[in-house]
């Protein structure tokens, strides 16, 4: 993929404003040029070729996910899709965005990574979700760093599947990542629309409270491309804007 297509698609993001409560988090429509976004559409698999997420990650309860990761599942797909998503997967951890990212939240990360730089791995995954999928507020393993959320629509009919953010009705709840809670325990403040050629993104906190709201559409197949930097090692000196070892 080009670099011109990398530098829109950080300028796109570089310029949003991070909306600082009750985590930091952005949300961007129009993250991708028209036609990149027309290409993703065409691009879309046969939902026979996903795999359930159980089988393809270390991860169990989410029966209703499907993923491919861009990078290990091309033998699953047409050449031509394969190729695409190939890169895609470039595009996406060839540097530009990351280093974009960890500078939209640096305020955060180095609260976070006080004790030292870290280094960072980065993973693409074409997820599908599917009617009953739903997600109770939680935020997130401990290995992640930043979260985007690439939605993938066709149209504007599923504007309200996006990803729901949540504050705890306890003000002082946090919680260090893991294991999914009630709805009943939290306020949905805010919902991202799930629109066509949009992005949420968010920064991993005790508080990164965030999920989807049971989905009872009948016939529902909900496509994001999931982009994730995480931690590879331990901390061990003060962290810079871009870490050394970022990979």
């Amino acid at each position: 993929m080009s670099s011109a297509l990398e530098g829109q698609l950080v300028y796109n993001i570089a310029n949003t404003p991070v909306r600082p409560y009750p985590y930091p988090h952005l949300y961007v429509p129009q993250v991708f040029p028209a036609e990149y976004y027309a290409a993703l559409q065409a691009n879309i698999p046969d939902p026979d070729v996903m795999l359930p997420i159980e089988q393809a990650r270390p991860v169990r309860g989410y029966k209703e996910r499907f993923v491919l990761d861009l990078n290990q599942h091309g033998d699953r797909l047409t050449a031509d899709q394969n190729a695409f998503w190939r890169g895609t997967h470039a595009l996406l951890t060839r540097g530009g965005l990351r280093d974009c990212l960890l500078r939209k939240f640096n305020g955060e990360l180095r609260k976070r990574f006080e004790a030292g730089p870290v280094t960072l791995s980065q993973e693409t995954l074409l997820v599908e979700d599917i009617t009953r999928y739903a997600l109770g507020p939680h935020t997130d393993t401990p290995a992640k760093v930043i979260t985007v959320l690439f939605y993938l629509p066709r149209d504007e009919s599923q504007a309200h599947l996006g990803t729901s953010i949540y504050v705890p009705k306890d003000p002082t709840r946090r919680c260090p990542g893991g294991p999914h809670h009630g709805y009943e325990d939290f306020d949905r403040v805010a919902t991202m629309p799930f629109m066509p050629n949009s992005m949420f993104a968010f920064v991993k906190t005790d508080n990164s409270f965030h999920g989807v709201e049971p989905v009872t559409d009948p016939d529902v197949r909900r496509w994001l491309l999931l982009y994730d930097i995480k931690v590879q090692r331990t901390p061990a000196q003060p962290p810079t804007g871009q870490p050394a070892a970022a990979r």
